[in-house]
């Protein structure tokens, strides 16, 4: 008798963090596709704060994690001067970097990996020195890079880039062209090509919106941000609001008890987008790669600010959205009467959505090729 070996299983790591959440979220996407196409792969989610907590000096001094002193930025709105607060952290970065290896590879050493696919910025080379024999497949989700150190690094790495302009980051930086590969656009959510169908016109009146007023949604990511109520101040506009207000419960009591000029509905952490995206006809928040995404997916028009407030690593975006014309950038939230007007303007809106209904954006469905195609040539 025989003795046949089962085929060892092909095993994926996907290295996120939560800072900011759009890693997990992309991570968590990735892998349900990839379940849903039946491909023969085991998937692990590898949280990186959870390996580097013994080196998290944040936390050390502050008792918070880095990916949530972060994410306290973002709630509160205190990113001005992060650029500079990214030199000082590449910095400490730097200073750690040999023990943050060492840590990695202890980890690396709980089992074999086929391929390891990094979803977040600036410890790319950290994770290429512990794993000298394993490739590494940087997935950018953000639009372009903010170099240096940030996403791309000139080491030995596989680069998925979701724009035309951090494909020709990578190969400014010397990667070859086998190694880069461009997607569609940023991955989303598999719910975001489910159809809606729910009556506009109803839904919006169980919510208590007027059926026929323009609606905007506006949504600062899973924390949401103390801007919303000032822009609610602001608006004159003959327009109303759905408000997503994340985990942020003080938020979204404060908007609740606000006195609007237009009608509103405030509802805190959901995982409806989609649904909510389908009863409105615009979007406002802050230029991240994801809600960006999010709306052009739904054919929604956007309205973003830019200044010296903005995330360095979000500032193209913008620029991306004037380049498709996809939406109104304003220099502050401030204008934001006026940036309606224009962008509620007939023709102006007309345009607008017909530009965002002209993207397609399958990269969630494009990015398990990719991978196939690597670990076909680990195989050779």
């Amino acid at each position: 008798m025989t003795n046949c070996s089962l085929p060892r299983t092909t095993r994926l790591d996907f290295v996120f963090f939560d800072a900011g959440g759009g890693h997990r979220s992309a991570a968590n996407a990735l892998k349900a596709v990839i379940e849903q196409q039946w491909r023969p792969w085991e998937i692990r989610l590898v949280n990186l704060q959870e390996i580097l907590d013994p080196l998290d000096i944040f936390r050390k001094y502050t008792g918070i994690r880095m990916q949530d002193v972060y994410n306290v930025l973002l709630q509160k709105g205190w990113t001005l001067g992060s650029a500079q607060m990214t030199v000082l952290m590449h910095g400490l970065i730097r200073l750690y970097h040999s023990g943050q290896v060492r840590l990695l590879k202890d980890f690396w050493k709980q089992g074999e990996r086929d391929l390891v696919v990094s979803l977040i910025p600036n410890f790319n080379r950290a994770l290429r020195e512990s794993l000298p024999a394993t490739p590494l497949v940087t997935l950018l989700t953000d639009f372009a890079d903010y170099p240096p150190h940030f996403w791309i690094e000139r080491q030995d790495q596989y680069l998925i880039c979701g724009t035309e302009k951090a494909v020709e980051q990578a190969r400014a930086l010397g990667h070859p062209e086998e190694h880069i590969f461009a997607t569609s656009g940023m991955i989303l959510r598999p719910s975001f090509y489910e159809p809606v169908t729910a009556d506009r016109a109803v839904e919006r009146r169980r919510l208590g919106l007027d059926p026929e007023l323009p609606t905007g949604l506006m949504l600062f990511g899973g924390q949401g941000s103390s801007v919303m109520p000032e822009i609610a101040r602001r608006v004159m506009a003959r327009a109303q609001f759905i408000f997503i207000c994340g985990r942020n419960k003080k938020l979204a009591e404060r908007l609740r008890s606000m006195s609007t000029k237009f009608p509103k509905y405030v509802e805190e952490f959901t995982s409806e987008i989609p649904y909510y995206m389908h009863l409105s006809d615009f979007f406002i928040g802050k230029p991240g790669p994801g809600s960006i995404s999010e709306a052009i997916a739904m054919r929604l028009p956007v309205v973003v600010e830019r200044n010296s407030w903005t995330l360095p690593q979000e500032r193209y975006n913008t620029e991306w959205i004037l380049e498709k014309k996809v939406g109104v950038v304003l220099k502050s939230f401030r204008e934001i009467d006026a940036g309606l007007g224009e962008l509620l303007d007939a023709a102006n809106f007309a345009r607008f959505r017909a530009n965002a209904a002209a993207i397609t954006n399958r990269a969630v469905f494009e990015i398990p090729d990719i991978l196939e195609t690597l670990l076909q040539r680990q195989m050779r």
